[in-house]
């Protein structure tokens, strides 16, 4: 028996108002007696037909059961859940359009034109958001169409704003004037490249250089003698040798924020968050409170999910490599210009200590070791003279 209903008969003798219900032929499921009254569990038809009987018992439904049950709720709560499907569905609306555009770039014919790109794009104020591939899209027409004043473009998606990078196309200038000047090495190196537009060179790859050498002068000879100062341009890549030193937890635990990310509005009730949308199984999450009552205990909440990647490892001398290797490139990358390329990496010791393990590593880089000294107060003459001497 599925749907019926639990009720309370109360009132004097209500064992002779049973013997009034059997007698009209009324099944009932269950029966006790309590100290209010006479309990029975009646299915939905012979309730109808109780409540059809006039009489001075007092009838009191406790519970009811089956699909009764879902009736009863949805009829009394259908208010308060109308208008929350219906909150919902305007979070939603509203979380899918765009409040605010902002193109970060500080001259303000640049920021002009790609406000105007992207309004004749679709992307503007109180329009809808564009998925992924739509914005991808967008941002490869306005490249195309700007190829001469655009050279890079990002649309990010931070809540219901849009975020617009941009990176002006650089003209090629005139080179500028420079006083004389040699072009010496940084520090101590191995040449493995020169890139010499202006000057004498004067070493060789695969020669050792230390710290101020001259590379390429802005002496020019002929023969033996000096006839003019120029400005030396151009570049110098030499080996330079790296050892980066790391502490690495045997228990290694890592937090990663994968690039991915959700938007919505969500509803703070008590201790629980109410929303319409699943989140990631590992994730990051940044609210900001739109709207609180200072009455209920209730916020509404707009908040970015970031997606996460969490590495949980254990670490001994036989796996430790991979991750040495990683985190010490990771290490030295942030000293290095985008220019700069490491050529070899090697483990040269590694041990445990406590509870961590202590591991150098070694690294060859092609770095850029161009350095810079002044000629501008040789005396091109005194000099001539000296040599004569």
């Amino acid at each position: 028996m599925n749907n019926h209903y639990r009720i309370l008969i109360k009132g004097k003798n209500p064992s002779y108002f049973l013997s009034l219900l059997i007698s009209m032929h009324i099944s009932i499921y269950h029966k006790e007696e309590s100290p209010t009254g006479l309990i029975l569990e009646i299915n939905e038809k012979d309730y109808q037909k109780i409540t059809a009987i006039k009489t001075s018992y007092k009838i009191i439904v406790l519970n009811r059961y089956g699909f009764l049950k879902l009736q009863y709720l949805f009829s009394k709560y259908f208010v308060f859940l109308f208008g929350l499907i219906f909150f919902f569905m305007i979070l939603f609306f509203l979380s899918h359009l765009i409040f605010s555009v902002e193109v970060i770039h500080s001259n303000y014919e640049i920021r002009s034109i790609i406000y105007q790109d992207l309004k004749k794009f679709g992307i503007e104020k109180f329009n809808f958001k564009v998925s992924y591939e739509e914005k991808e899209e967008i941002v490869q027409k306005i490249l195309k169409k700007e190829t001469e004043k655009i050279e890079w473009l990002e649309i990010e998606e931070v809540g219901t704003k849009y975020v617009v990078h941009v990176e002006e196309r650089k003209k090629n200038k005139e080179k500028e004037e420079c006083s004389p000047r040699n072009i010496v090495a940084k520090k101590d190196a191995m040449i493995l490249d020169i890139q010499a537009e202006e000057g004498e060179v004067i070493k060789k790859r695969l020669d050792y250089v230390k710290k101020g050498d001259i590379i390429i002068s802005g002496l020019i000879y002929n023969k033996e003698d000096i006839v003019a100062k120029r400005c030396a341009i151009g570049k110098v890549f030499g080996e330079v040798w790296y050892q980066v030193n790391l502490s690495i937890p045997k228990r290694y635990h890592e937090e990663k924020v994968t690039g991915d990310k959700k938007s919505q509005l969500e509803i703070e009730f008590l201790d629980s968050t109410y929303h319409l949308f699943s989140h990631y199984k590992s994730y990051r999450k940044q609210s900001i409170a739109i709207l609180a009552s200072r009455i209920l205990p209730i916020r509404f909440l707009f908040s970015t999910y970031l997606e996460t990647d969490v590495v949980d490892k254990k670490y001994n001398l036989e796996n430790i490599d991979s991750m040495a290797y990683e985190l010490a490139t990771n290490k030295l990358l942030d000293k290095l210009s985008e220019e700069d390329e490491i050529i070899s990496k090697k483990i040269l010791k590694k041990y445990e200590k406590d509870s961590k393990i202590e591991v150098e590593v070694f690294f060859r880089v092609k770095e850029d070791i161009t350095d810079f000294v002044d000629i501008s107060n040789i005396d091109i003459t005194k000099e001539n003279q000296q040599e004569e001497e």
